[in-house]
């Protein structure tokens, strides 16, 4: 089994940054890949930002040129959230695992909350 624990989540003006952390533990050998996902309320998750063994990375095209998502150890993501709009406002989770994008463990997710 793989554990996942994310923080950085908060409260910021739209155009501010956040940086989202993903600490990974157990038996993360099983995973080849970490990846992001949100859920709005009334919407269904999403996936944001994945990246795979040899730092190839994956972006929804609603964030592209304003998220990275970085791997900075076989332990753990960030994901480093720019110019940042109220439509990102969400429960941001982590995800690891071997599909693509990943999806086979999930932390429990960290409150984004982004206001006009």
């Amino acid at each position: 089994q793989v554990q996942l624990v994310e923080s950085g989540g908060g409260l910021v003006q739209a155009g501010g940054s956040l940086r989202l952390s993903c600490k990974t533990s157990g038996d993360i050998y099983l995973a080849n890949a970490l990846g992001w996902y949100r859920q709005a309320p009334g919407k269904q998750r999403e996936m944001v930002a994945a990246i795979f063994s040899g730092q190839t990375t994956e972006y929804a095209d609603f964030v592209k040129g304003r998220f990275t998502i970085s791997r900075n150890s076989t332990r753990s993501t960030d994901l480093q959230m720019n110019s940042l709009k109220p439509e990102d406002t969400a429960v941001y989770y982590c995800a690891a695992g071997w599909s693509t994008p990943p999806n086979e463990f999930w932390g429990r997710g960290t409150q984004v909350t982004v206001s006009s």
